[in-house]
């Protein structure tokens, strides 16, 4: 029997009571939120005797879903079974499944994964005739995914940029895409949602039904829904208004994935009626790094006031510590850690170093690494995204079904077969005539216009394929991998693609687990299908989940701010406080304060991380795209107070002079007139300094070239100039490459040439 009363404090139990009508439960970091949302399902079915069934739970990740329904599990037994606990992508995975007739698409559609929309969108555009140099084709896929997350369909965006033959010209893409996936019977990720909501306003009945089964519906992380999941929660608990959110407004760093901050902090304007608690006390942390946090979210306007507090001790103080270089920086952390860890106190693995950027990562590498310190980089790659998954799964569905050309492409040459890109193209163009799949146009690659050797290669494939399909007929799925595998020689192939034993080595186990996940996923499943696992397993993961348990190895952990969301440590290090870096260039001269107040957030997550000790650290200089920089230490450690830091030097004073010929000194955020020195330059200091410049002279020279010129950087190649702002000590120059999309740099720094 469940306690509720001893077991919670008085703002969960509230939580945990609070049932009917709109609630908003405010949770602050480390305050419990999940245990809250697990105890309120058990009171729900405990106390109140709501149906399991008429109880649904979303989530962002299969992790976090499949976490919180062990914990129901434990807690209420085989009676909550029946709960459906669930990221939003399942959910409208499992409600199109049956449903998706209803919009034209047959049952046994599949799910294009990234690898799939590249090469949609390439086919899409050598059909319209793009100029890819002017019109990038990730651009077209990222315009999409952003339309898709408004629920803007084509038509909707076509009138939208009425007009603008610039954007007119994505609208074509958009257009010509939908198309295409709706031909191969395939849905993009993005997909999924938007379509569940237009089935939902399309048919009434249907959302009648799912607003009938889940009577009180809960959604985790709300800060992070984008606008397709605010109107498909919205849908789902029109009729019952039983709608429960939990999130933390100043936890909200996702907007680059579309994450609208506006749902959580709109809540009581859009639900008039709703409670709202906050989760205010904190189980992670100590008070200082409680109050220290609390001073630099405080700075945030665009937030609902809450403030985090502990009974637990103050502890030390936050250590803030400036160093020559990068290198000086990693080398600090590095000795610093495996001091700790000596000392018997700690263990590697009760260590993360947070960077804002993957680029900061080298110096950290080397560093463990001539120590002889184990780490892990950890940068979500997933499982399912590895080239040799990709291949094996293609092998499957085409063998199974053969009726989706992407993935026949895709295995069409591997391994060669001397199969050039030349007949493919024939093959799709003469299967597009006829109307006839892409393995079936193999059959008779004469009439395709393929002849000599690649013609026979094309054959032979078709006649692999074919041979496989019969004789793999009542086989499981593990089986038919092996015959496949070992049919086509792939082992060999990867074998001889392998640079190294090791790397064979890997693949050969990734191989490996797909066999084993096949396995144990007919040995549950009461109707197993390939489209089934592939859908189970090969579609999540918007949001990477950490694999590493930091408890099973005794490794540092190295990660972005982003990935440690959710985690915790006793001892943690925010490397790279610096301005610039964290915040980076782009949010400070965006001119747009809610891009400083998303880095404050990440900054507030960073600092929540560390449950025992937390030190943060900058660089005096730093190498970027290949040029010295000097750098002053992050705003956000200039809002802390003082009076909880332990310093090697004030943030202030962090902040280093760069002598101008006219004879005055600035400084970073503050002029003041010195006496005439004449032309200087800057020391050369003991150690970090890869380069320094002599004699060089600081008055801002204009460009040679204007806004709309073409220019080239030695590192981001060609791009053209959008503006070129006098910034007093340089130009600001906005450059859009075309390889690397839109940067702002100093002119000084950059170096651009005009072509």
């Amino acid at each position: 029997m469940i306690n509720f009363e001893e077991e919670l404090n008085p703002r969960q139990l509230e939580a945990v009571k609070t049932t009917e009508g709109p609630v908003l439960i405010l949770a602050g970091a480390g305050s419990g939120k999940t245990r809250a949302l697990t105890y309120r399902t058990a009171y729900l079915i405990e106390e109140l005797g709501v149906r399991p069934y008429n109880i649904l739970a979303l989530t962002f990740t299969n992790k976090a879903a499949g976490e919180m329904r062990e914990r129901i599990m434990d807690m209420c037994g085989a009676d909550s079974r029946d709960i459906t606990v669930s990221t939003f992508h399942s959910l409208c995975l499992r409600i199109l499944f049956t449903n998706a007739d209803r919009l034209g698409y047959d049952k046994s559609f599949e799910i294009a994964d990234q690898t799939d929309q590249k090469s949609l969108i390439k086919d899409v555009c050598k059909r319209l005739k793009i100029d890819t140099k002017v019109y990038k084709e990730k651009s077209f896929l990222n315009v999409i995914s952003g339309a898709k997350d408004e629920l803007k369909t084509p038509i909707d965006f076509a009138k939208e940029n009425a007009g603008d033959y610039y954007m007119q010209t994505y609208a074509d893409v958009y257009t010509e895409y939908q198309k295409t996936l709706k031909a191969n019977n395939q849905m993009d990720f993005d997909d999924l949602i938007m379509n569940v909501v237009r089935l939902f306003r399309e048919y009434p009945e249907v959302l009648d039904h799912y607003s009938e089964k889940f009577r009180y519906i809960m959604v985790d992380e709300y800060q992070d829904t984008n606008s397709a999941q605010f109107v498909l929660v919205s849908l789902l608990a029109g009729k019952y208004r039983n709608l429960c959110v939990v999130g933390d407004d100043d936890q909200s760093i996702y907007a680059f994935r579309g994450a609208d901050i506006r749902n959580i902090l709109d809540f009581e304007k859009i639900y008039k009626d709703a409670c709202v608690i906050r989760l205010e006390q904190n189980y992670r942390s100590t008070g200082n790094i409680l109050d220290v946090a609390n001073q630099v979210i405080a700075n945030n306007r665009g937030r609902k006031a809450k403030e985090l507090w502990t009974e637990a001790e103050k502890g030390k103080k936050i250590r803030f510590r400036q160093l020559d270089s990068a290198a000086g920086e990693a080398a600090f952390i590095a000795d610093d850690i495996r001091s700790k860890a000596e000392s018997g106190g700690y263990s590697y693995s009760d260590f993360a170093i947070l960077i804002r950027t993957n680029v900061q990562s080298k110096e950290f590498e080397d560093a463990f690494r001539v120590r002889g310190i184990a780490y892990d980089l950890v940068k979500g790659l997933r499982f399912w995204d590895t080239k040799v998954i990709k291949d094996v799964t293609a092998y499957l569905v085409t063998v199974e079904l053969g009726i989706n050309d992407m993935r026949t492409a895709r295995i069409i040459n591997i391994p060669k077969r001397g199969i050039g890109a030349a007949s493919v193209e024939k093959l799709r163009s003469f299967a597009e005539e006829q109307g006839i799949t892409l393995l079936e146009a193999c059959m008779e690659p004469g009439k395709a216009g393929v002849s000599g050797k690649g013609a026979k290669a094309v054959k032979d494939f078709y006649t692999t394929i074919e041979g496989l399909r019969e004789s793999t007929l009542g086989m499981s799925l593990e089986e038919k991998l092996t015959r496949i595998l070992k049919t086509v020689d792939y082992m060999t192939y990867l074998s001889d693609e392998a640079e190294t034993t090791e790397k064979y080595l890997e693949q050969e186990e990734y191989i490996q687990k797909l066999k084993d996940s096949l396995r144990e996923y007919e040995e549950e499943a009461e109707e197993p299908s390939l489209i089934d696992f592939l859908r189970i397993n090969g579609i999540e993961g918007t949001t990477v989940d950490v694999d590493t348990d930091p408890g099973n190895e005794d490794k540092v952990l190295i990660m972005t701010m982003h990935n440690a969301k959710g985690l915790e440590f006793p001892g943690v290090y925010m490397a790279g406080m610096e301005e610039g870096l964290f915040p980076g260039y782009i949010s400070i001269n965006s001119g747009d304060e809610k891009d400083i107040e998303e880095e404050r957030r990440l900054c507030y997550v960073g600092i929540t991380r560390a449950k025992r000790e937390l030190t943060l650290t900058c660089a005096r200089v730093r190498m970027v795209n290949g040029e010295t920089r000097y750098a002053t230490a992050s705003r956000f450690v200039k809002e802390m107070p003082f009076g909880l830091l332990d310093m090697n030097t004030t943030p202030e004073k962090t902040e280093r002079p760069v002598y101008f010929s006219d004879g005055t000194k600035e400084y970073p955020g503050r002029k003041r007139p010195v006496a005439p020195v004449g032309p200087r330059t800057v020391p050369k200091r003991s150690q970090g300094f890869a380069s320094y410049k002599k004699g060089k002279d600081m008055v801002a020279q204009k460009p040679d070239y204007n806004e709309g010129d073409r220019v080239r950087h030695f590192k981001f190649g060609e791009g053209q100039v959008l503006a070129i702002k006098d910034g007093g000590k340089d130009y600001e120059v906005t450059v859009d490459f075309d390889e690397h999309g839109v940067k702002k740099m100093f002119a000084g720094f950059a170096k651009l040439k005009k072509i």
